[in-house]
């Protein structure tokens, strides 16, 4: 889930306080390559700095995370599009999140990781604004894909004799044609027009990656429309998610307030794992957005908070579904059993 609050931060550090004097001339001729009289042709993505021995500790980790969000997240696509037991509609859409992860976290925690092994982790302007569009475009679309999926819960609970009818292959198709369309629509305009400003240096990202609003602190003139139009297509995705996975629930609370204790079990236990990570998600995104509010946070201290953000959420997805989903669970079993030497799925 991804990191959309990003677009409307305020660092409290200035981009010029950790540029080397020799990349922050402004519209200088020539200096190392780096700039050039028409603008920047690179950007330098500082990083992590200032962790000394405790650099590749955090290699170790992140490189361990993404090792289990990539396995993780293929295992929910494999069983999901391989076992005839979860071809239902709340698997596709588990398959299509799964998905979004696997590609939101492969934007951004590779580049991280080689910012650890390279003195001065570069990227090119096209390739930094490619990066930048897929971080937003990803995780608005995890969000509508979530949204997609309580709509999915709310038709299975509250309408269960039309659920067939209703979630038809076709919807389905819809709906995920939908959630990405959604994604495009809330991310392309700030990125098309941050990509039309000028810059011309500094040109070093204080940040782990192309955040956008780290980028935007490069602009040459003033971002103030970049920053409205930011701000009211994040507000726009965030809430209209929002109110349309809370409706839901409060639908699906209503209907379940008729049900006998055992139906009522039964109607939790199919939506329990859908509520968990969007509570995780939604309270991971209150939590960045106020810590870079309140207190004086330093500029790596943000940066570590955004990382952890980034990608603590595609690695609970997979642990979250597979613990709290019985279905799922037994299929990975199965799935696993099939590649022990002496041993039958069942």
């Amino acid at each position: 889930m991804k990191f959309y609050f990003h677009l409307i931060k305020r660092s409290s550090a200035t981009s010029s306080d950790s540029h080397p004097p020799s990349l922050t001339n402004h519209r200088s001729s020539v200096v190392n390559g780096t700039l050039k009289s028409d603008g920047v042709t690179f950007f330098i993505i500082e990083g992590f700095v200032g962790l000394g021995e405790k650099k590749m500790i955090v290699f170790i980790i992140l490189l361990l995370g993404y090792i289990v969000i990539l396995g993780g997240n293929s295992m929910i696509i494999f069983v999901a599009s391989t076992d005839p037991k979860l071809h239902s509609p709340m698997y596709f859409f588990l398959y299509h999140l799964a998905f979004v992860d696997i590609v939101y976290t492969a934007t951004n925690i590779p580049k991280m990781l080689s910012g650890f092994l390279i003195d001065v982790n570069t990227i090119s302007v096209p390739g930094c604004f490619l990066q930048r569009q897929f971080v937003i475009q990803l995780a608005v679309t995890e969000y509508a894909i979530l949204t997609v999926m309580a709509y999915d819960r709310y038709v299975a609970i509250c309408h269960p004799l039309r659920y067939t009818a209703i979630m038809t292959r076709t919807v389905r198709l819809l709906l995920i044609i939908g959630a990405w369309a959604f994604g495009t629509f809330c991310s392309l305009p700030s990125t098309f027009m941050t990509w039309q400003r000028t810059y011309c240096g500094p040109n070093v990202i204080t940040h782990a990656w192309c955040d956008p609003s780290s980028v935007r602190r490069l602009v040459c003139g003033d971002t103030t429309p970049d920053n409205i139009v930011s701000i009211s297509f994040a507000i726009v995705s965030l809430l209209t998610t929002g109110v349309l996975i809370l409706t839901s629930y409060i639908l699906i609370g209503i209907s379940i307030s008729r049900m006998s204790v055992a139906q009522r079990l039964k109607a939790f236990g199919t939506c329990a794992a859908h509520l968990t990570v969007v509570s995780t998600s939604y309270s991971m995104t209150s939590f960045v957005y106020i810590s870079y509010r309140v207190g004086n946070f330093s500029s790596g201290e943000r940066i570590i908070v955004a990382v952890v953000f980034s990608t603590l959420t595609p690695f609970l997805n997979p642990m979250i579904y597979s613990l709290r989903n019985k279905e799922l669970r037994e299929s990975i079993r199965r799935t696993l059993s099939r590649f022990r030497p002496g041993e039958k799925a069942y």
